[in-house]
């Protein structure tokens, strides 16, 4: 692929390379404790409905499915259907408490706001993770697991997947090849949301019968129970999740992430935002600015400052392409690459990538190979997990790309405003009430220590 030209109009990558991945002999992953890559994993699944619970359950189903968790009752019966073998639990806890030297690794597949403190608890057991997207609901959480990732030694993967398509890497040698020049700008758009008509706290329902509220509820205060807010909902509410910036753009984001390298920002500024209410995410528009940066796949190993823009329910339509790459040209294309010699655009997850105009695309021969093609992002983590390699998307990687994503969510509370941020201290600079929303307050019970390195 990286010798021929294509003559289509575009390249779409949704389907996967085959891997180019060595399996490990068995004597070899003897010594070191690890499973050889032909046993089977004994996986804990904590979140088994909703909206990708069960979906993930089943993209390890190749391994053992030891233990299914879910605080409702409903959706772990439905699992269970499928996989009767598997002990079931209500409370992550006492899986893990339990369970911990029988596991191998758990999925997480629940509402951000708890995702740190189940990841957490099984780093610190040994347990290895893959934990859905977004890593965490805040950015002092993602700084806390990409430091018990580095202390506890466990394999982990973010639920990106993009990051294991074709595509996604395809963009970033183009990238590195130079073709598009310097890279100035980014702009990614993402409509629609959840909860978007909700403005005050959802009136009170009766707790169903199969579900823990007390639990679903974890380190956030409880609030009453509606139907507004579980199972699906709950990503628009500030308490809980983080709108569709956590949602499809750090999918979105990945091919700007891993390319341009970015690393932590300088600033952040809401350039616009509309609906604010203090129950869900409002519509807005934000960018953040990268200074220079080391990046070892460029010739002279820096890539120079951008800034990457972000626009969020209406404020998606809202976004004016350079005139030379406007209308039916970006069909599909949901992240735009400015450079000083072209235009590049992504689509999906990252899963598709073409020059813009798609016109260049007709005789254009791709860059030389780079980076490795992938099984597949669930196959990384459980090859990994094995001895086999590494994942694409450990929290050292996915915790400072939350961090900046999450940025970007509550950017929208201070609009116009250039909040200056200093990474290494996790504040801003120039705004002490924007500090108050850096790290979550935690219920009596819940709350979680940092971690000295």
């Amino acid at each position: 692929m990286r010798n021929k030209g294509f003559t289509r109009r575009e390249f779409l990558a949704s389907t996967v390379a085959a891997a180019a991945f060595s399996i490990v002999p068995r004597h070899v992953v003897a010594a070191s404790g690890r499973k050889a890559p032909s046993d089977k994993m004994n996986i804990g699944c904590v979140g088994v409905g909703g909206m990708q619970g069960l979906n993930d359950v089943r993209s390890v189903r190749g391994e053992n499915i030891y233990a299914l968790c879910d605080v409702d009752e409903a959706f772990l019966r439905k699992a269970a259907e499928a996989f009767p073998k598997a002990k079931l639990y209500r409370d992550f806890r006492k899986m893990l408490d339990k369970e911990h030297k029988n596991l191998d690794g758990i999925t997480i597949t629940i509402p951000d706001h708890m995702h740190a403190s189940v990841a957490l608890r099984a780093m610190k057991l040994g347990v290895n993770v893959y934990c859905q997207k977004p890593l965490t609901q805040s950015v002092w959480e993602a700084r806390l697991l990409t430091k018990a990732a580095k202390k506890y030694n466990v394999v982990t993967q973010m639920g990106n997947q993009g990051y294991s398509s074709e595509a996604t890497r395809v963009a970033c040698e183009i990238m590195w090849s130079g073709a598009l020049g310097d890279i100035t700008e980014v702009h990614t758009t993402c409509g629609g949301g959840f909860a978007r008509d909700i403005t005050a706290w959802p009136a009170a329902e009766p707790v169903p019968s199969t579900l823990d509220w007390d639990l679903w509820s974890g380190r956030v205060a409880q609030h009453p129970f509606s139907s507004k807010i579980h199972p699906s909902n709950w990503r628009g509410f500030l308490e809980y999740g983080s709108q569709m910036i956590g949602d499809w753009g750090i999918h979105m984001l990945g091919p700007a992430n891993w390319g341009l390298q970015l690393g932590s920002p300088v600033s952040v500024q809401c350039i616009t935002v509309e609906g604010v209410n203090p129950v869900t995410y409002p519509h807005y528009a934000c960018k953040m600015k990268f200074a220079d940066r080391p990046n070892p796949y460029v010739p002279g190993g820096r890539m120079g400052p951008v800034t990457v823009h972000w626009y969020e329910g209406n404020m998606a339509a809202k976004y004016t392409p350079p005139a030379e790459i406007a209308g039916a040209d970006l069909k599909d294309i949901n992240e735009i690459f400015v450079g000083t010699k072209g235009y590049m655009g992504t689509g999906g997850r990252g899963e598709s990538v073409t020059l813009l105009p798609r016109a260049k695309m007709k005789d254009y021969v791709l860059p030389a190979l780079v980076l490795k093609r992938s099984p597949g992002h669930f196959e990384n983590w459980i090859r990994a997990c094995k001895g086999d390699g590494e994942t694409c998307s450990p929290f050292g990687i996915a915790g400072p790309y939350t961090e900046w994503v999450l940025l970007g969510a509550l950017s929208w509370r201070f609009p116009n405003e250039e909040l200056l941020w200093d990474a290494k201290n996790l504040r801003f600079t120039n705004n002490e009430k924007a500090n108050e929303f850096i790290k979550p307050a935690f219920r009596k019970g819940w709350k979680l220590k940092d971690i000295r390195l």
